[in-house]
């Protein structure tokens, strides 16, 4: 834990002054070898942050002392940490393709429906991959709402293809929920449609046009 402090005085010629801590006022000795940035001159009532070691004579002294809130360990290191994946999350999408299968052995629905899968994931996933890009670069982002809408549509594959290979909205529990979401209400979707009955109203759907 650093504490926060205020440079009381300084002696640019000796290399040393006082930092006083905000949590207790008590002042604290600060040699210029302290500092982890040397090339900025400590300036009297700068704000610094700082650990407290035992001096040669028993009195305290700073040490690490930074001139802006440092990042903690732990954050950084949750940061560089991998999305999480669970072994349900790989067998989605071979789960997926062992219903499709079973759903064309026993239904018998149009191949195009198999062609339109594939086409939209490879859409999705490559919608991913270029809204990587513009974060890294910092452009023109690609909405949230657009990436659930490919997944609704059919590119649920690709999308999780694209959320395990390139990192991208992997860590975002709240857009994870929504995409699995649009997963369940797509697969529910898939299976009404392969069905007889869906044939059926898409055969009458078609003759209307």
């Amino acid at each position: 834990m650093y504490i926060e402090g205020t440079i009381k005085t300084w002696n640019d010629d000796r290399g040393f002054g006082f930092i006083q801590s905000h949590e207790n006022q008590v002042e604290v000795f600060v040699h210029a070898t302290a500092f982890k940035n040397r090339h900025t001159r400590p300036q009297v009532n700068q704000r610094v942050y700082f650990n407290i070691e035992p001096g040669p004579e028993g009195k305290p002294r700073a040490i690490n002392v930074h001139f802006s809130r440092p990042v903690s360990r732990q954050k950084i290191a949750s940061a560089e940490v991998p999305a999480q994946w669970g072994t349900w999350s790989f067998l989605a999408i071979p789960a997926f393709v062992f219903l499709f299968g079973v759903v064309s052995l026993v239904w018998n629905p149009p191949l195009l429906l198999a062609l339109f899968y594939v086409v939209i994931s490879v859409l999705t996933y490559f919608t991913y991959a270029m809204d990587k890009s513009a974060a890294k670069k910092g452009g023109w982002r690609t909405s949230e709402s657009t990436l659930h809408w490919l997944s609704l549509l059919g590119g649920w594959p690709g999308a999780l293809v694209g959320q395990h290979m390139l990192r991208h909205k992997s860590n975002k529990a709240p857009f994870r929920l929504i995409f699995w979401l649009t997963v369940f209400v797509n697969v529910s979707l898939f299976l009404l449609v392969a069905s007889p009955k869906g044939q059926a109203y898409l055969e009458m759907f078609s003759l209307q046009f």
